[in-house]
């Protein structure tokens, strides 16, 4: 007979000592009074709810390139994948608190990516989906599904996103180029003698001009 497990989150913060972007969603489990729970192993599947928020102007413009003109959000603003990892919890008896370590990505081609960036304030709606297998019983061991239908809230303080991303890359973005531009790009440095690649962006930028280099520090 399967455990009815619960799922709940309680808060999420970002890793400092990781080696790259992490977040750290700490998650509350409760598999009912006095049942023994030997171990618990358990896929999380994060998923991103933007109809769950309101947007500002600014924010509204950010996410064109994501859910097209606001006009259209009444059926373009559908849910967005964000990560999907594997926790396995030890043994506890009733309830437990175990942290959910989620690797993130700071490509811009990543749709979560774009999103987290176009927000300027607030909280960003999440939604953990919960599947697994429950090692339980007083006296020896039963196997039982975690149900599919498990899940649970999260508001993450789009403060938070800002905080890990300036911890391991203050100030920068990324951008992902295919190898034949990177090469081009590589040759073109060469060529000019720029020292860096922020001086090769600018370099080209001021030979483009346009409205793209107002605010570009010299």
């Amino acid at each position: 007979m399967s455990v009815a497990f619960s799922f709940s989150c309680t808060g999420v913060r970002a890793e400092p000592y990781a080696a790259g972007p992490t977040l750290v969603f700490r998650l509350a489990l409760d598999a009912g009074a006095e049942v023994r729970v030997h171990a618990l192993v358990l896929q999380c599947q994060l998923r991103i709810e933007p109809a769950r928020r309101r947007y500002n102007p600014a924010e509204k413009a950010a996410l064109r390139d994501v859910f097209g003109e606001p006009a259209q959000w009444g059926s373009s603003l559908n849910p967005i994948q964000f990560a999907q990892v594997s926790l396995t919890v030890p043994g506890f008896t009733g309830r437990t608190e175990v942290d959910l370590s989620v690797p993130c990505s700071y490509d811009l081609d990543v749709c979560a990516g774009r999103y987290f960036r176009a927000l300027e304030e607030g909280e960003a709606p999440l939604l953990l989906l919960f599947s697994g297998t429950a090692f339980t019983g007083d006296r020896g061991f039963q196997v039982s599904p975690v149900p599919w239908d498990r899940e649970a809230v999260a508001r993450m303080p789009v403060a938070v996103w800002r905080q890990m991303m300036d911890q391991h890359f203050p100030g920068c973005d990324w951008l992902r180029l295919p190898r034949e531009d990177m090469d081009a790009l590589l040759d073109y440095r060469s060529r000019h003698g720029l020292p860096s690649w922020e001086a090769t962006v600018r370099a080209l930028l001021a030979t483009a001009g346009g409205p793209l280099l107002q605010g570009s520090r010299p």
